[in-house]
């Protein structure tokens, strides 16, 4: 098992109209992984924008030499999205997260001492205790998906309280084999992943 330092860690971003907020989250990943002095390499996929994002990202390709831009030239979808940047990291570790950095950078140092300590695949979670949700969802949209997750958990995945969390990291060997496994492109991909992994 590679050592932090010895070590490449890949970040993907599926990214769709978030000229706003993708600078942002760009700068905040580079420099968590300055302050680490962790090799990484972050991998936006443009999914069909049809803002500012892809001119967002070439801009910020000037300041973050192991930033790297793959274009879908129309909307695929984010599972689509995640599953093409994932097949094209060369991380020893993968992760993915939202382009809104819902989940903050910073706990990824959580995710990785699990991968470290061998698990081939974690998952943020916004349902373990003391986890806090900002900005909070719409009332409908927060009940929807406390529905789902509890029909998934019943149903597919038992022990998983939140397959749908935007921030996972996989082995290099895991995230190869379930990615290239992977037929969902919608927001159901994730517990399509997490299936395949379990």
């Amino acid at each position: 098992m590679p050592s932090y330092e010895s070590s490449l860690i890949s970040v993907v971003i599926p990214a769709y109209n978030e000229e706003k907020r993708i600078g942002y989250t760009l700068r905040e990943i580079k420099e968590y992984f300055e302050k680490k002095r962790w090799k990484g390499e972050i991998i936006v996929v443009d999914d069909g924008s049809t803002d500012h994002t892809l001119e967002v990202v070439e801009e910020k390709k000037k300041d973050i030499p192991n930033l790297f831009l793959l274009k879908n030239e129309k909307n695929e979808g984010k599972g689509e999205a995640v599953k093409k940047g994932m097949l094209s990291a060369k991380g020893d570790w993968v992760f993915f997260s939202d382009a809104d950095l819902s989940t903050p950078i910073e706990e990824m140092d959580k995710l990785l001492s699990f991968l470290k300590e061998g698990w081939e695949v974690v998952i943020a979670s916004r349902a373990l205790p003391g986890a806090e949700v900002f900005p909070r969802q719409p009332f409908f949209r927060e009940l929807s998906g406390k529905i789902f997750n509890l029909m998934v958990r019943i149903l597919l995945l038992p022990g998983i309280r939140d397959t749908q969390c935007g921030f996972k990291g996989f082995s290099r060997e895991a995230a190869r084999k379930i990615f290239s496994l992977q037929t969902l492109k919608g927001f159901a991909f994730d517990v399509e992943i997490l299936y395949i992994g379990r």
